[in-house]
């Protein structure tokens, strides 16, 4: 089977939505993954664009540190599940995954939970506020009147 690509229109929407996303996490302090850094020298919060047809087009996922992530996927490949970094691991990203599902849906975004088996912890983001639409963090004209 071949994956059909989206247009460039529907690409566009996607990256502002990404873009978007990125921006409205950062200034609620959270630390954003620069995209195509490599995964072991990264973490925070990670905003990827698909450009295929037969996904949603924008996931976001919580990345933990290279260190917390290497050991527990050392752990699956050891086949240790009895550890409890694996756990651990799971429960960072299962406390992160509604915080960010929380500030993205107040900032006005459209989210709904990942319907892959490959990130099933992760957020899909339907739509985000139009371009015209000003976040509410946005630094105002009468802020800069002394």
């Amino acid at each position: 089977m071949v994956l059909g690509k989206v247009d460039a229109a529907v690409l566009a929407e996607r990256e502002r939505i990404a873009t978007r996303a990125r921006s409205e996490l950062a200034a609620a302090g959270l630390p954003v993954v620069v995209p195509g850094l490599d995964q072991i020298v990264s973490s925070g919060v990670e905003v990827s664009v698909c450009e295929f047809d037969d996904c949603s087009g924008v996931k976001v996922t919580w990345r933990c540190s290279s260190r917390l992530w290497l050991s527990a996927k050392q752990a699956v490949d050891f086949e240790r599940p009895d550890m409890p970094l694996i756990q651990h691991h799971r429960t960072v990203v299962e406390a992160m995954t509604p915080a960010i599902r929380t500030i993205l849906v107040s900032a006005g975004f459209e989210v709904f939970g990942s319907k892959s088996n490959r990130a099933p912890r992760s957020i899909d983001l339907l739509s985000a506020p139009e371009a015209e639409v000003t976040p509410v963090w946005w630094l105002r004209d009468d802020e800069l009147d002394g």
